[in-house]
């Protein structure tokens, strides 16, 4: 047997494989020996029947399966004569292969690039104090209050925090948005919806709660809105300046309840204090979550931008369609339109690609490091994992442990995903702290 290594690039090889006459003779014949025992022909015990006559009745399955045997022993001596690190079988050509003639076989392979990890203990993070101010107890317990408000028939003009029924039809450069976006005409023409006035959140119309204020009920008016450059539910809106006619239907009052006992009941404390300190505790426990999902981003960052390699083609690949997979999804649910992801369908793959490179680079390091420090997956992680699973998707857990029993590809995926989280938690471990004061403050 003769073997070849070609490098394509710095991760992928041509493996080509020369098998000479008799190596190729003896796979056949250790085929037609394997039938020729497990055969049932009639007039003939199981393993008693004529060679020659078991393989005209199998034929086809044993040629079949000959070709295979060559293909797997020539791939199985060029990994262990090359000692060669395989991630993926690219590409097989087996070329013609017949008994009493040498057969050649081209495998194109992925293998792990080799790469010396960087220091990794010590990367620098920042963190936000963990404590919350007076000021953000008292906004969440104004929420709360929000969220139980009642709405009253307000006879006056309209003000911030209250609502407004109205109905408004909209015209860019005089021409109807009903025409210019037929199939959302929510933005065109709606006979009937309610706005916040000056509301945290806007509402489908971006700016039209701005501009709501000092309006009484069946009063009219006509709004400038200037829709942002960029604009994924309507496309054909993005930048523009519209002209929105509007009349107002009905006002209502934002009226929020007391702090009295019954509130205070209903929030599962019994006075303010108590309502004060549970708050002060969730936003505590919010904002260390909130801290740590820092770090863990900062830690990646630092140590992918301290190493650089080549990595596996078909890796980048696969993780590429992933990526604009979830990226479009993400999308679609925001109702951006099919077309708009075919108009930028060259940004999108790039993007996706270097995000895609991006993380497969890290996975390598991560596993590396994983190695390093000798961190496994252990019965518990996969418990865990399983239970959490089995919550996210509402499934029982003894149906997960039954796909993952059959699906070996799908239990190596996980447990790669469990060591990568603990590389990642190695590394916030690892890590330096500076607090600094949040941006807003």
């Amino acid at each position: 047997m003769n073997i070849q290594v070609n490098d394509l690039s710095e991760t992928r090889k041509s493996l080509v494989i020369t098998l000479d006459s008799s190596e190729v003779a003896a796979e056949h014949q250790a085929v037609i020996g394997e039938y020729t025992k497990l055969a049932r022909l009639p007039g003939f015990r199981p393993g008693k029947a004529p060679a020659a006559m078991v393989e005209k009745r199998f034929g086809k399955e044993i040629a079949d399966e000959f070709k295979q045997k060559v293909v797997g022993r020539a791939y199985r001596s060029a990994l262990e004569d090359k000692k060669l690190d395989v991630i993926n079988v690219v590409n097989v050509e087996e070329g013609k292969i017949e008994t009493g003639q040498s057969a050649a076989v081209t495998i194109t392979v992925d293998v792990r690039p080799d790469f010396k990890l960087p220091e990794y203990a010590g990367l620098p993070t920042q963190v936000e104090p963990a404590e919350a101010t007076d000021t953000e107890v008292d906004n969440v317990i104004e929420q709360l209050r929000a969220e139980r408000a009642d709405f009253k028939v307000a006879e006056r003009a309209a003000q911030k925090g209250d609502y407004v029924k109205l109905a408004y039809e909209g015209s860019v450069e005089g021409k109807p948005i009903a025409e210019l976006a037929p199939d959302k005409q929510i933005y065109g023409k709606v006979p009937q919806t309610w706005e916040e006035v000056e509301g945290a959140q806007e509402g489908v119309i971006p700016g039209l709660g701005r501009q709501l204020g000092g309006l009484k009920t069946g009063e009219k008016k006509t709004v400038e809105i200037t829709f942002p450059v960029e604009f994924p539910p309507v496309a054909a809106l993005a930048g523009k300046k519209a002209s929105y006619a509007v009349e107002v239907q009905e006002i209502r009052e934002r009226i929020l309840p007391p702090l009295d006992e019954a509130f205070f009941k209903e929030q599962k404390v019994d006075d303010l204090a108590g309502l004060k300190n549970q708050v002060r505790t969730n936003l505590k426990m919010q904002k260390e979550y909130q801290n740590r999902a820092a770090q863990r981003r900062q830690v990646t960052d630092a140590l992918a931008a301290k190493v650089d390699f080549p990595v596996p083609q078909s890796l980048v690949d696969a993780e590429t369609q992933g990526v604009l997979r979830q990226f479009i999804e993400e999308n679609m649910r925001r109702g951006v339109a099919e077309e708009q992801f075919e108009k930028d369908k060259k940004e999108l793959f790039e993007g996706a690609r270097k995000a895609a490179t991006n993380r497969v680079k890290l996975q390598f390091v991560l596993a590396k490091i994983a190695e390093a420090e000798k961190l496994a997956v252990t019965e518990a992680d996969i418990d865990n994992f399983i239970y959490r699973e089995a919550m996210r998707t509402n499934q029982k857990p003894e149906k997960l442990v039954k796909e993952l029993t059959r699906d070996r590809d799908q239990l190596r995926s996980v447990q790669q995903s469990i060591i990568f989280d603990k590389a990642v938690d190695f590394l916030v471990s690892k890590a330096t702290v500076s607090t600094i004061q949040p941006k807003s403050s």
